[in-house]
């Protein structure tokens, strides 16, 4: 579509390492210089920068991810200069740290103000409450999925024309499996420690290691196959500890004690995550809190490979249990047991059949061109109501 003459957009981050916004935060800034606009992101920086700027973005460095009131207060005034300066169009918060700095410069500058709830903020206080609904407090907000956007409404009251979902865009040309070069494949498993002629079913756990994501449990489940007797599988667990030594201590501690080493790898960050779902046979996502969207359960899919997700959030949305994947409760460690054994015993055959319908689901339902599209008319939504 296209954009107003001279459109600049300011998206603010947190930092550009790794996660969903950060992802999207880079699909829109290059949504964005296609239409023939300018993308900026005000962020404290990261990794994913160079993608950034390969696609014709342009990063801010600022110490977005601060909680510190002052330093909040010092990004707010060097984001009115900005937005005075480069004439922004239009700000976009993905993140509540960063979005009250940016909702107070967009206010002063009376600049429209976009929030994206990318994850299930919980609020036990008032306090947590009003923190959180900093991201309802523009001129839209965009909610990445179904099940996201009914907890907004559930949880602000807002009225339901302010809320708009757009699911979250898989790049069909990234996740391609005809585009993976077989030497990706190898160089992964190589570097993991997977010989070429390992018949293990190969299960990825793709996301950071933080305790919702699940990984216990599944060292539980690992533990109950073990004792059946079963030693055809292997797991991997790729992902940052960001920070975390003492969870990634106790992960480890955990598979030493139940004795898996062999079944269970901690691999760390992957740069190449086409080439890791190529490389096994299943993806799963154990999360033992909702997951907004989802994404580690639709991009795997996209590849033709079969997932298994924990039974809540938005992952009720993008995996059909029994057709594209399975579904098992979270935090049921015999659950996910018997849902293990079960995607192992189904075989290649069985996998590749459920893996070819979640492929086509996938790239029908979620494409991130889709996702840029329909933000880019949410924003073409906001500035035509403000003007």
């Amino acid at each position: 579509m296209a954009l107003p003459p001279d459109f600049t957009l300011l998206q603010v981050v947190p930092e550009l390492e790794t996660g969903g916004a950060e992802q999207s935060a880079l699909e829109i800034a290059r949504a964005v210089v296609r239409a023939g606009g300018r993308a900026l992101v005000a962020s404290r920086g990261g990794r994913m920068v160079a993608r950034l700027e390969a696609d014709g973005g342009e990063l801010v460095a600022m110490p977005a991810h601060s909680k510190n009131p002052l330093v909040m207060l010092g990004s707010a005034a060097r984001l009115v200069e900005l937005i005075r300066r480069e004439k922004v169009s239009l700000v976009h918060a993905r993140s509540r740290a960063p979005a009250f700095p940016a909702l107070w410069a967009a206010h002063a500058t009376r600049t429209p103000f976009v929030a994206t709830y990318h994850g299930i903020y919980k609020a036990k206080t008032g306090l947590k409450r009003w923190y959180n609904a900093v991201m309802t407090r523009g001129d839209l907000v965009i909610a990445n999925s179904d099940y996201t956007r009914a907890h907004v409404l559930a949880e602000h009251r807002l009225d339901p024309a302010k809320v708009v979902s757009i699911p979250r865009g898989v790049d069909l040309a990234r996740f391609d499996p005809d585009r993976i070069a077989p030497e990706r494949v190898a160089a992964l498993g190589e570097a993991w420690g997977i010989a070429p002629d390992d018949a293990r079913t190969k299960i990825l756990l793709a996301g950071r290691l933080t305790r919702i994501k699940g990984h216990l449990t599944i060292i539980a489940a690992a533990a109950k196959l073990k004792a059946q007797g079963r030693d055809d599988f292997v797991l991997l667990f790729a992902g940052d500890d960001q920070g975390r030594t003492d969870y990634r201590q106790e992960l480890v501690a955990a598979i030493e004690t139940a004795g898996l080493q062999e079944a269970i790898r901690i691999v760390g960050h992957c740069d190449d995550m086409p080439a890791a779902f190529l490389l096994c046979d299943l993806a799963i996502l154990p999360t033992t809190v909702p997951e907004s969207f989802g994404r580690a359960a639709v991009e795997p899919q996209a590849m033709g490979r079969t997932v298994i997700a924990a039974a809540h959030g938005g992952t009720m949305e993008t995996v059909v249990d029994g057709e594209t994947g399975w579904l098992a409760p979270p935090s049921d460690a015999d659950a996910w047991a018997a849902a293990l054994a079960k995607a192992i015993d189904v075989g290649p055959e069985g996998r590749a059949r459920m893996g070819s319908i979640a492929m086509a689901r996938a790239r029908r339902l979620y494409r991130v061109e889709a996702m840029c599209e329909a933000t880019l008319k949410a924003y073409e939504r906001v500035l035509e109501a403000r003007a």
